[in-house]
């Protein structure tokens, strides 16, 4: 179980630096794929089957395909990318070093984690998750369907072309005047 922990935190750390470091937005996208499903890995290994099956299916399915129709719409080209200016680089790596020393004073510290007293056997079921959503964060979960359902509203505002409301049928399929 541990070997299996460190094989799926080796990939998602790999591929989180294929991530950032591959020149081809697709590549990226690619990688972060691979990222997300060994990250539903350790959902699986932390028994939360559902918050993973959940991450597979909003993160991997869809949040990465819209994405990759930003990408396509986009037409990214790499030689944009390539004239950053100077302020930017080195602002880049200065977060950069300031992640490391970070990451360096963890490790310095030590990283023992003391193993949980007990663990209670409902972590990670679907009634659990449903018990606690629906009763301590029941605010939230409402505000943030309000905040999607503005989205959606915002979203066919936006796709609808010149305000008209009929639809856009191709030329053969328009109906046509005989009146002879």
């Amino acid at each position: 179980m541990l070997y299996l922990f460190y094989l799926l935190a080796t990939v998602s750390v790999i591929s989180a630096l294929v991530v950032v470091a591959a020149k081809s937005p697709i590549n990226s996208v690619i990688a972060l794929v691979v990222c997300f499903l060994s990250i539903a890995g350790h959902y699986i290994l932390l028994n939360a089957q559902f918050l993973a099956m959940v991450h597979v299916i909003v993160y991997t399915g869809a949040i990465l395909v819209l994405m990759l129709f930003v990408i396509m719409l986009l037409n990214m080209n790499s030689l944009v990318e390539q004239h950053r200016p100077l302020m930017a680089r080195l602002l880049a790596v200065a977060t950069g070093g300031l992640l490391l020393l970070v990451l360096l004073a963890a490790v310095r510290q030590g990283l023992s984690i003391p193993p949980p007293e007990s663990q209670d056997p409902g972590i990670g079921l679907v009634r659990h998750i449903g018990t606690v959503l629906f009763r301590e964060y029941l605010l939230p979960f409402e505000v943030s369907s309000v905040l999607f359902l503005s989205a959606m509203a915002g979203a066919m505002m936006l796709a609808k072309r010149d305000g008209t409301d009929h639809l856009n049928l191709p030329p053969s399929s328009e109906p046509q005047d005989n009146a002879a």
